[in-house]
């Protein structure tokens, strides 16, 4: 294979994945970028992926997607040759997918999902369509915006970095060429856009999820963007639609109409405006948001016959203009932005046809309104609507794919609240509103149709000035015609039209109106002429134009067909409304009309007439609206603008204009000022009105300033640089305005001096220009002019230094606010540097406290001046201001935002070489001399969480950045004396480090971050420096500073913002694109720097400085590691040498190791480098080589199980982090880590209690407290759950209560009771506390109660092995035995031990497993159940103990247990007996620790297994087949029980050998003479096999009596059968066996019984029940028996029966041969599923009972006599699982009231209480029957005794026990 280089670099984005095919392959996945560096015939390719380049492969070529690329400056990057928006989106693109990846699998936030997913997909369709070029640059731009705005909210929502754009490009932002507080002021700007737009998207989603929306509209400009879809009307005509908006309250239109054209067919007239059919509705405003409906009124003319639906005929009329109906819609809510519309969207509009021709649309519209329900029959207007904001130009630029030029433009009818400059209008609107007409010679009423025509005054027709409607069109006409109502005296058709008439004609044009009758056939109707006609001027006689509003019109009577054009002169004569009618007096007639104005129904006087005109009774009405930006109805403004004509009006002109409305003197504001100025530059010398010119501009300039006219600013400056003339006006303006400031104190220049300040700037501008145009022909009075600018700031300097008056504190105030705003315009004529220092004067006079806010402010302004720019006017003010801003930052509390501002504002400028003339580093130091040190105080007083916080910040930053060495030298060298210099560097250490522990930034403010993380680096090389300079000798060092800078140091290397492994992808490749530094190195070597310079002071810092030097080393970077580790040794060799040792730095190491290891830091790869380095340096000296490495491999091994602890910490299995805990916490013990065993025994405890462990917490918790003494001495070190205490004595208390506490709640009473008793020893022989010795006891006593009364599970106990290498190495391949939690049987713990190790193979066998499973990968878990050994106390042997009591040690403080499994030897032989080869694999396993303790499992250290023969295992059968048996006849007995199933069952299987086989087999495996003779050593275990079997007898016989007692019906035959059997198996066994002893049960009539006082009654009272098995009599054990528990379900028999345990359900003692008189040991093992009767067999068979030969030699005679009181009802079967209660009471024949001792053990646990135990006592021959239901049951009999010569002791009598 020929490789071949690539010529150019080539970048590739992998389109499929890659599974290597060889190692050399390159693996890839979708997604990943590719250097391709070499090429193979174009199929292969070698290169790395990106931004990695640590592993180079080969690839196929189709596997990629190549991109132009280019090599990027020095560093080499391939990058691509895309523009950057794009690569930021494709890099954007690979993180959010990452993420979205995560979010899939974790579904941890559905919405997000979506949301992101959606977002995802957005930004791969721009970005398709930005890479593919087609985009105009003008879209590309908005689109790069779109894309910033969507990937920063993504950002955000991810939790991602914010980043700060370029505002032109959307590019990132270099934060190197920004300053500091610019990159804070941009990451302001896009936190603010991010936060809106998580705002919006939070109000959208409320909209969606409420019926009525709340979000209103922001903009107080918008406009109504609305197509019209469709028109489904049966009308069978032509049609106009009119559409408009409209005001329902006012119950008038507010725009103008839009018309569409509509055929008879169904279709527009025009078929290519089909789907063209738009219209804007613009102008619209705040006004309109507040109006309370909005309607979208459709309107419907029918343009045809005069009757609808009559056949069509010429001799009909046509062409007529008739209403026919409505539609009407509400958009409230569309206009007000509570609901989303899109232009797609449809809405429907329901038709409302008229009435009848009694009906207009005007009360049609209202009814529509009005009506909840619409039968429109599908008759309606289909539109769709959308609001856009903005103006009608800003529309034009923002949507056009909406909106074009040639979109029709309905305005709104009157001005918009903002006039735009060059907006000229000549409008007129006219609304035909009604008429009265009368029939005069009709005989009904008149058809009347209105034509309007706009005519001049000589009676000629305007020409196309009149526009019905906006349309597509954009047509006008010569004259409007309205539509017509059938018959109606009253017509009302409110139908608005525009006039447009040129300015020039306005003047002398009317409007004429003219009625006609039309008539429904068309003869008659071409026969009609106009009967009537009535007229408005538009002009009134003053010069104003026609007053808006309505207008009752005169109607006069044509006496011609027709007018002709000499006719206007005629009716002209004539008042044309009823308002001229009162002045009227030409013409022929004198006499004047009277009249009502307000009337409707117009009344006339006598009639006016004129030459073929004459009044009519009827009447007209019209209303009109100017909008003319040219004509005005003001008088007083028309009487100044022609002050020449009116000078005797000249005051009072001036005067009203100051009352005139603000948008008529906007209107004319170029006249206007021109006016003003003419009238002051009339005469130079007459100053006559000056002042009221001078206030006139004021007012002018005051409103323009106002919100409304704010686009007006721009006419006022145009007209002052283009349209202003007088030369000579500076002087006079000048002149005015320092006499008004030198009577502020006036009450009667108050007003005129606030004026004068607010409209300062302005007033500077007219000054400035005037004296300009002057000096371009005249170079004369530039003294004069100069003196006139310093009397004005000497004036304004005096009033600021007015202290004594009030009420200069608003013109103060003004002065501050707009002295700032003349530097502009002064600065071009006046000399700067002279300009500066009467603003230093004016600063200087600023009043301190009262106005600090306003000073500030001006203080920016003067700074954002032209002035700053300049160096000499710079140095002159900067020293000023910064002076003054300290003296507010250290007074003023209340202004830190705003000097923060200011402070920031400068620095920026002086950062801003592109717009700051000369050079600012004297700049730079003379502030730094001045604010720095208050800026620092500043920051450290200041809370991180507020936004000054934050801009001190910036500003501390830009200080320094701007600060070079030079600076810094130069500041240090201003402070003086060394103390001085000391006390700099501890205040800006503690400032560095104070923000560094808590930022002043949020933490996705990455690159501000970084800029400050630059910056402070930057100072602290330079800061270091000085220290080694001044601070390092041992006179002058100062170890607070140098343990401040070592602190600080750390502090820096260890934040979280410049850990590259925490880093987001994008930010990664942003550090790696700009180069930057990895700080955490630079910094590293600058503390191993000083660390070594330090020299003879190093063993100050030892061990103070260990703990951050190994926080610092722990930083995952190799190369620092390596620098900084060395350190460790230096530290270890300094101790050494100083104090002989270095245990104080092994102590510290081992102290702070730990606490950062689990904090998080460290990996293995420390671990390796760390033995590396210290092993090497340990070797190479003299003194450390064995002791420095038994360190080193002391810290490697701790950190190795630190490490580990901290992996299993964060896992769910809480077994594992068990475990690491307990390794640990034995490490610190073996090292005599005191405080860290106890640190890790909490950690313990807090692990058990989360899983309710609570044994388990106690016991480790008891650990700690036996490492205290019960001493007074204090405490060095406060425990966070016990800091009340502050000695030992307190601390081991606390402890002891807290472990009962756990100890109660796991049911451990007995250990409790331990720690009771050490307590109360201590209160009653130490501290004397007798008040708490009470308290304890009775704790203790209550402990005691609960062992007795209270019922304990019993738990299991399991063998767990982990095979395989897939484990943990505490676990791997080793074996456990673990305590099961309470009531968990073999099934549920292997679940839950495999749910914890998912993937884990549990073992089928019990068989060890063989090698190759245990070094295989997986994880293999071998289960099964084990038995506990009982290590029986010491102090119970030879006791009769309460089996509630002992049993608690069969399950607690064990360490053996046992496991036995069947096998055979040898081959199977067919036929052969399998009892005579059944063998018992019996293991037995020890583990470490006692169980329960610290743990809930512990390793098994020994393992021993032995077997158990086939004799012997028939030999425990056999014993446990008769203790069963035994047992089930005394819980029979004892309790009554009625369900004989249990009995039938067992007695079933033991009387019939056909079930399980008898002892049959036993009889033929051992019980022959063959097998003595082959194994003669089991002669013993064969005679004990028999005698068991001999025993069986009366044990049968026995109960089959008490099954006889208890048998319903059903069963009776199968009992006869069993009692068959018996009868055959009795006599074979005698004949075989012998006889042995019956059970003999004698119930005796008890006597007076005994009473014993219990504090709580017992669950189970039983008789006195003596057993004396001898010959010849003895006595009982004469301690009373303790109480029977009651008993517990799920008890389970134990699968070890303790072959050659000494104990015997007889008895314990030897038991006599009956027939050959030897002795042997009867070993049974008592049958824990009996719980009752084991405690009867522990107090009744105890060893105490004698066996002795009967008298006549015969067999023994076994006894058993109880006696029994009353019986009782039985327990309901409802709680038939409860502990049984049996109604006897409890009499017995005792000497002793004692009850036995309590037993005392170091560990254990609670345990289930057993089964019934067997109970060999003889039963009565024969049982009384039940008691007769009318017979009482007799009273207790006294108990029988067999005492020899003595007869039975008094006793007294035993209470009742009480109900449970």
């Amino acid at each position: 294979m020929v490789w071949t280089a690539i010529p150019k670099p080539k970048y590739g984005v992998a389109v499929y994945n890659y599974n290597p095919q060889q190692d050399c392959h390159l693996k890839l996945s979708i997604g990943d970028t590719v250097h391709i560096v070499e090429q193979y015939e174009g199929v292969w390719y070698r290169g790395c992926i990106l931004p990695e380049k640590t592993k180079k492969g080969v690839f196929p070529a189709s596997f990629v997607h190549l991109k132009d690329a280019r090599i990027d400056g020095d560093r080499g990057l391939v990058v691509s040759s895309e523009p950057p928006i794009v690569q930021e989106v494709t890099h954007v693109l690979r993180e959010w997918g990452m993420l979205w990846k995560n979010l899939y699998k974790t579904r941890t936030d559905p919405p997000l999902l979506h949301k992101i997913m959606d977002m995802m997909g957005d930004l791969i369709e721009v970005r398709r369509r930005v890479v593919s070029g087609t985009l105009p640059a003008d879209q590309l731009t908005r689109t790069s915006h779109m894309i910033a705005g969507v990937v920063d909210f993504g950002n955000k929502l991810l939790g991602l970095d914010l980043q700060i754009r370029n505002p032109e490009t959307c590019q990132a932002a270099d934060t190197s060429q920004l300053s500091a507080v610019e990159a804070f002021r941009m990451h302001e700007e896009a936190t603010e856009k991010v936060e809106c737009r998580i705002y919006e998207e939070r109000q959208r989603q409320l909209q969606q999820e409420k019926e009525h929306p709340t979000q209103s509209r922001k903009s107080h400009i918008f406009s109504l963007f609305v197509t019209v879809r469709n028109f489904v009307c049966s009308i069978g005509e032509d049609a106009d639609v009119f559409m408009s908006l409209y005001d329902a309250k006012a119950s008038k239109y507010i725009s103008e109409s839009y018309f569409v054209q509509w055929g008879g067919q169904g279709l527009p007239r025009n078929l290519e405006m089909l789907q063209h059919m738009k219209v804007i509705f613009t102008d619209l405003g705040s006004s309109e948001l507040q109006l309370e409906k909005i309607y979208l009124v459709c309107k419907i003319i029918r343009i045809g016959r005069m009757v609808h639906r009559e056949p069509d005929s010429k001799k009909m009329t046509g062409g007529l203009r008739r209403a026919f109906g409505v539609a009407v819609m509400d958009i409230t809510n569309i206009v007000k932005g509570q609901e989303e519309c899109e232009e797609e969207k449809q809405h429907f509009i329901p038709f409302v046809g008229l009435t009848g021709d009694s009906e207009n649309l005007q009360q049609c519209v209202t009814r529509a309104i009005t009506s909840v329900r619409i039968d429109h029959k599908g008759q309606g207007v289909y539109v769709s609507i959308k609001p856009l904001n903005g103006d009608l130009k800003t529309i034009l630029h923002d949507y056009q794919h909406l909106v074009d030029r040639s979109t029709p433009v309905a305005r709104k009818m009157g001005f918009p609240e903002i006039i735009m400059p060059g907006d000229i209008r000549n409008d007129l609107y006219v609304t035909i509103c009604q008429g009265e007409f009368e029939k005069m010679h009709k005989s009904s009423h008149k058809n009347v149709e209105v034509t309007m025509n706009v005519c001049t005054d000589n009676g000629s027709v305007i020409p196309m000035v009149i526009c019905m409607a906006v349309s597509e069109e954009d047509k006008m006409d010569n004259e409007y015609r309205s539509h017509i109502y059938y018959q109606n005296k009253t017509p009302k058709w409110m139908e608005h039209v525009k006039v447009r008439i040129p300015i020039e004609d306005f003047y002398n044009a009317h409007l004429l109106f003219t009625f006609r009758h039309r008539s429904t056939f068309d003869n008659k109707d071409k026969q009609e002429k106009p009967f009537a006609m009535a007229f408005a001027r538009l002009m009134r006689p003053e010069g104003t134009t026609l007053r808006d509003g309505v207008h009752n019109l005169i109607v006069y009577k044509m006496e011609a067909k027709r007018l002709d054009s000499y006719d206007a002169k005629k009716y002209l004569t004539l008042p044309s409304s009823k308002d001229e009618m009162d002045g009227f007096s030409g013409g022929t007639h004198s006499k004047r009309a009277s009249f009502s104005p307000g009337s409707h129904a117009l009344r006339g006087g006598s009639n006016l007439r004129v030459d073929g005109f004459s009044q009519l009774r009827d009447s007209f009405q019209v209303s009109t609206l100017v909008c003319s930006t040219k004509l005005t109805q003001n008088v007083d403004l028309l009487g100044l603008l022609k002050w020449k004509s009116q000078k005797e009006n000249l005051e009072r002109n001036l005067k009203s204009l100051m009352k005139v409305d603000g948008e008529e003197v906007v209107k004319f504001l170029q006249d206007t000022l021109d006016a003003l100025f003419n009238i002051m530059m009339e005469n130079p010398d007459d100053c006559t009105y000056d002042n009221l010119v001078f206030d006139a501009l004021v007012y002018i300039i005051m409103l323009v300033a106002e919100k409304k006219f704010f686009h007006f600013h721009a006419v006022l400056d145009s007209y002052i640089q283009e349209h202003f003339f007088a030369r000579l006006a500076y002087g006079k303006l000048t002149k005015v305005l320092i006499q008004y400031l030198k009577s502020s104190t006036e009450n009667a220049y108050l007003d005129k001096v606030k004026n004068s300040l607010r409209a300062l700037e302005y007033i500077f501008q007219f000054i400035v220009r005037s004296r300009i145009l002057y000096q371009q022909t005249d170079d004369k009075g530039t003294d004069d002019f100069e003196n006139g600018i310093r009397s004005v700031f000497y004036t304004i300097n005096e009033m600021m230094t007015n202290k004594e008056s009030k009420s200069l504190v608003i013109q103060q105030a003004l002065a501050m606010k707009n002295v700032p705003s003349v530097i502009k315009q002064v600065i071009t004529i006046f000399s700067p540097v002279e300009l500066s220092k009467l603003l230093q004067s004016f600063i200087q006079c600023i009043p301190t406290e009262p106005l600090n806010r306003q000073k500030i402010t001006c203080m920016n302004d003067i700074v954002k001046s032209d002035l700053f720019v300049i160096p000499e006017s710079r140095k002159i003010l900067l020293a000023e201001i910064a002076t003054s801003l300290r003296g507010i930052m250290e007074r003023d509390e209340e202004e830190v935002e705003a000097s923060g501002a200011l402070l920031a504002e400068i620095l920026r400028l002086l950062r801003d070489k592109q717009h700051v003339q000369g050079p600012t580093k004297p700049d730079v130091y003379n502030l730094a001399k001045i604010l720095l040190r208050s800026v620092i105080r500043k920051v450290i007083r200041l809370p991180r969480d507020s936004k000054s916080a934050g801009r001190y910040v910036a500003c501390l930053i830009s200080f320094l950045r701007q600060m070079d060495e030079a600076h810094y030298d130069a500041y240090l060298k201003n402070l003086g004396f060394k103390i001085d210099i000391m006390d700099f560097l501890m205040e800006i250490f503690t400032m560095f480090s104070d923000l560094i522990r808590k930022p002043a930034y949020r933490s996705d403010w990455v690159a501000m971050i970084q800029v400050q993380n630059n910056t402070f680096m930057h100072a602290i090389k330079i800061f270091t420096k000085t220290l080694s300079k001044q601070f390092l000798d041992n006179e002058s060092f100062e170890f607070g500073l140098w343990k401040n800078f070592f602190h600080l140091g750390v502090a820096f290397l260890t934040q979280d913002s410049i850990q590259v492994e925490k880093l987001s992808l994008n930010r990664r490749q942003v550090v790696k694109k700009w180069g930057e530094r990895d700080l955490r190195c630079v910094m590293g070597f600058e503390i191993r720097t000083m660390w070594f310079n330090l020299g003879q002071h190093k063993i100050k810092f030892i061990p103070l400085l260990v703990g951050p030097i190994l926080e610092m080393t722990l930083t995952p970077e190799n190369e620092l590691r390596k620098a900084t580790i060395p350190i460790f040794f230096d530290m270890m060799q300094c101790e050494l040498h100083s104090q002989g040792n270095f245990k104080q730095f092994e102590n510290e190491m081992i102290t702070k190791l730990d606490v950062h290891v689990e904090g998080g830091k460290g990996d293995r790869a420390y671990q390796d480098i760390f033995y590396d380095i210290m092993s090497d340096w340990c070797k190479k000296h003299q003194f450390l080589k064995t002791t420095g490495l038994e360190f080193v491999n002391l810290v490697v091994k701790l950190f190795g199980r630190l490490l580990d602890y901290r992996d299993i910490i964060r896992d769910e299995n809480r077994d594992n982090r068990m475990s690491c805990t307990v390794n640990l916490l034995n490490f610190y013990r073996d090292i005599n880590r005191t405080e860290m065993y106890v640190r890790y025994l909490h950690k313990l405890s807090d692990l058990h209690q989360e899983c309710d462990n609570y044994t388990e917490a106690a016991f480790t918790l008891l650990q700690h407290a036996r490492l205290i003494n019960w001493s007074d001495e204090p405490l060095k070190v406060k425990y966070k759950r016990f800091e009340e205490a502050t000695n030992h004595r307190q601390l081991k208390e606390a402890i002891y209560y807290k472990v009962i506490e756990l100890f109660e709640s796991g049911k451990m009473w007995e250990e409790g009771i331990k720690l009771c008793k050490e307590m109360a020893l201590q209160h009653e022989t130490e501290t004397f506390r007798y008040d708490d010795l009470a308290k304890i006891l009775k704790r203790q006593a209550l402990l005691y109660e609960k062992i007795t009364s209270e019922l304990r599970p019993e738990p299991e106990y399991f063998f767990v092995g982990f095979y395989g290498q897939g484990f943990p190495t505490f676990q791997r391949n080793r074996t456990f035995i673990y305590r099961g939690k309470a009531y968990e049987r073999l099934g549920d713990f292997t679940n839950r031990i495999l749910s914890m190790r998912p993937g884990a193979i549990r073992m089928t066998t019990t068989a060890p497993p063989s090698d190759d499973v245990k070094e295989s990968s997986d994880m293999h878990i071998q289960i099964y159940s084990v038995v506990p050994i009982m290590e029986e106390p010491a102090y119970f042997k030879g006791k009769s103990i309460d089996d509630q009591i002992k049993n608690f040690y069969k399950v607690n403080d064990v360490q053996k247990f046992q496991y036995s499994k069947p096998f055979r030897k040898g081959p199977k032989i067919p036929g052969e007996n399998e009892f005579g080869t059944m063998w018992l694999e019996r293991s037995t396993f020890k583990i470490s620790t006692k169980l329960p303790g610290i743990l809930r499992w512990f390793e098994i250290i020994q393992t021993q297994t032995i077997e158990i023969s086939p004799i012997e295992n028939a030999v425990e059968t056999m014993t446990n087949i008769n203790t069963d048996i035994r047992a089930m006849v005394v819980r029979y007995i004892k309790n009554n029980i009625q369900d004989v199933r249990p009995l039938t069952l067992k007695l079933s299987g033991v009387v019939d050998a056909r079930v399980m086989g008898g002892i049959t087999n036993y009889e033929k495996a051992f019980l022959t003479d063959s097998y003595l003779e082959e194994c003669p050593e089991d002669a013993v275990k064969v005679a004990h096999l028999k005698d068991l079997i001999a025993m069986q007898v009366p044990i049968l016989e026995e109960a089959l009596r008490v099954h006889t007692e208890f048998i319903s019906e059903e069963i009776r035959p199968l009992h006869n059968s069993m009692i068959a059997s018996f009868a055959d198996f009795k006599v074979y066994i005698v004949k075989t066996y012998g006889t042995k002893p019956p059970l003999v049960v004698n119930r005796l009539q008890p006597s007076t019984p005994v009473v014993r006082n219990m504090a709580k009654p017992r669950p189970e009272s039983i008789l006195s029940i003596t057993s004396n098995l001898s010959y010849g009599g003895g006595l009982l054990d004469p301690t009373p028996p303790p109480e029977i528990p009651s008993k517990r379900p799920n008890s389970r028999p134990s699968p070890n029966p303790g072959l050659f345990r000494s104990q015997s359900i007889i008895s314990q003692t030897s038991i006599g041969d009956i027939t050959t008189g030897p002795s042997y040991v009867v070993p049974i093992k008592p049958n824990r599923r009996s719980k009752p009767s084991d405690w009867f067999n522990n107090n009744f068979g105890g060893s105490n009972t004698s066996l002795e030969k009967t008298n006549g030699g015969g067999s023994a005679v076994i006894e058993l006599k109880e006696e029994l009181t009353p019986a009782r009802p039985r327990r309901p079967k409802s709680r038939s699982d409860l502990p049984q209660m049996l109604p006897q009471r409890l009499i017995g024949a005792f000497t002793s009231k004692k009850p036995p001792p309590l037993p005392m053990k170091a560990t254990g646990d609670y345990g289930n209480l057993p089964g019934d135990e067997e109970i060999l006592r003889k039963h009565e021959a024969a049982s009384p029957g039940p008691v007769p239901p009318n017979k009482k049951p007799p009273p207790p009999l006294p108990v029988k005794r067999q005492d020899s010569g003595s007869g039975p002791a008094p006793k007294k009598p035993m209470r009742p026990p009480k109900s449970p």
